[in-house]
């Protein structure tokens, strides 16, 4: 049996802690999923999510809300259809064999982006996933302001660099350069506290705009074109909604015993883009009381290709290699199979308690 220790660990926060430690993870105890921004990081998630909604949400019919944001809102719109599993091997395979035969303009990396959503999900899959009994798709996006709506990348450029200043101050002068948007189900509202600093504006995910929102929380800026006219929302330029929301530090509102499940492929949380390079900004702790956070760990990360895992810079490593980061990506997706079961071991027979760590947010 493969020590959980050395594939994925298992994090939670204060209140999170107390309840795995006495009972285990029980999927009717898990009312919120959160995805994270990340990009080919998500490979290393594949197994994990495919054995999370087969075995472990098959358990249960509670009401779960997923709230993704980029990368995460992408896998959630997997995990919301009928048949999660298919969808998501439609997704690996569409994701993994993106293909560039040349340094690619913003508007051939957003083609091939749809390229990849339109192979996992059809019309009638949109349909099924705003009508699923028990699983709610919320997206967070930004909608962007004054030169960050730009899409030549001089002046888009400038607008981050001024939006990274800001952001050294105060990540609330976000507002200054970023409407916060979140799209949900219609039916319901997610359990997210109103905020002063950061607010949320609401809108609702329909047939008419689920794809163009879905692109837009993943059109990363200067790498991807920006999103237009997105139907039954406010006009502007939508984008990757990482730039605020990137780990998601977000405002949950749960009762006590209700947790929140986030399969991560880091082991810390990273409020915005913006801060990955500010090692002093962390979450607010108040967020992360009721996290329960899954990430591949550092004995992990060190026998996958490369001793990383794959992410935006392989683009890079692989260019003009197609089937060099194809081959890359499928041994980091096999590799973290038996991991993703012996974690899963871990959760059914309750070795779980055992195993899991202190979340570390001061």
């Amino acid at each position: 049996m493969q020590d959980l220790n050395d594939g994925f660990v298992v994090k939670a926060g204060p209140r999170a802690l107390e309840i795995i430690r006495d009972e285990g993870l029980r999927p009717e105890r898990v009312r919120v999923v959160a995805g994270a921004a990340g990009g080919p990081k998500w490979l290393v998630l594949y197994h994990l999510d495919r054995l999370m909604v087969s075995a472990f949400f098959e358990r249960s019919r509670a009401a779960v809300d997923f709230i993704g944001s980029s990368i995460g809102a992408w896998r959630f719109a997997a995990w919301c259809q009928d048949d999660a599993a298919a969808a998501l091997d439609r997704f690996r395979d569409a994701y993994i064999h993106q293909r560039y035969e040349q340094r690619p303009t913003p508007a051939e990396v957003t083609t091939e982006s749809r390229r990849v959503m339109d192979g996992y999900i059809d019309d009638a899959g949109i349909d099924r996933i705003l009508a699923h009994p028990h699983r709610r798709l919320n997206v967070l996006t930004v909608r962007c302001r004054h030169l960050t709506a730009c899409e030549d990348k001089l002046r888009m450029g400038l607008g981050l660099a001024a939006a990274a200043g800001a952001n050294l101050i105060s990540r609330a002068w976000l507002k200054y350069f970023f409407s916060r948007c979140l799209f949900g189900d219609r039916r319901h509202s997610p359990p997210l506290a109103w905020e002063k600093e950061l607010p949320f504006t609401r809108y609702s995910l329909d047939r008419r705009n689920f794809k163009d929102v879905l692109l837009a929380s993943g059109s990363i800026p200067l790498v991807m074109s920006g999103v237009r006219a997105i139907a039954n929302a406010d006009g502007g330029v939508y984008r990757d909604g990482g730039m605020i929301d990137y780990h998601l530090d977000l405002p949950y509102r749960l009762p006590p015993g209700d947790l929140v499940l986030m399969p991560h492929f880091a082991t810390k949380i990273i409020p915005g883009w913006l801060d990955k390079r500010l090692g002093w900004r962390r979450p607010a702790a108040a967020n992360m009381s009721q996290l329960v956070m899954i990430a591949p760990s550092p004995e992990l990360v060190a026998r996958l290709p490369g001793a990383k895992i794959p992410d935006r810079t392989d683009f890079r490593t692989f260019f003009q290699k197609n089937e060099a980061r194809f081959a890359a990506w499928k041994e980091a997706v096999a590799m973290c199979r038996a991991p993703s079961e012996a974690l899963m071991e871990s959760i059914a027979s309750g070795r779980i308690r055992n195993r899991v760590q202190p979340l570390e947010v001061a």
